[in-house]
């Protein structure tokens, strides 16, 4: 009795410590929306300064909408595989024997998962820079140099 209330609990309360440490992670509960003005990625600030026509604003709210509703659709095609991860993950730390070549697998197959979300956030921020003109471009560069060097002190 003693053991499966042991197993229970660890069940309820792992999610929620992984779960609290991404977001302390993250940037505590403000996260890229509050204090924390220096996270990767197009800053809206930055946008706002560069001048932008009436069809680049457009076509800027429409790929960002796109990928919304991509990024969107792809959390719902994954579910099954984040839950695939979740059942791995609560085998090995609930194994009477750490099986460390497993979780190195299993981490390993997280870790590029990670990498391709980058990769396509990042093709998506490339999408959306080459609606600017040269010069729009070469403000945006100034400003993100201007930003970075505020993160920096």
């Amino acid at each position: 009795m003693r053991n499966k209330k042991k197993l229970v609990l660890a069940a309820v309360i792992l999610p929620l410590v992984l779960g609290s440490a991404s977001v302390f992670a993250y940037g505590g509960k403000d996260g890229h929306r509050g204090k924390n003005k220096c996270r990767p990625g197009i800053d809206r600030g930055v946008l706002k300064q560069l001048d932008l026509t009436q069809e680049q604003k457009d076509k800027l709210q429409d790929m960002k909408q796109a990928n919304k509703e991509e990024r969107k659709q792809e959390f719902q095609k994954n579910a099954e595989a984040r839950q695939a991860y979740h059942d791995q993950i609560q085998k090995l730390i609930l194994a009477d024997n750490f099986d460390q070549n497993a979780a190195d697998m299993l981490a390993k197959q997280m870790a590029e998962a990670q990498v391709q979300n980058r990769v396509e956030r990042m093709k998506q921020e490339h999408d959306m820079l080459n609606v600017l003109t040269p010069a729009q471009k070469a403000k945006y560069t100034q400003l993100e140099q201007e930003r970075a060097q505020q993160c920096r002190s």
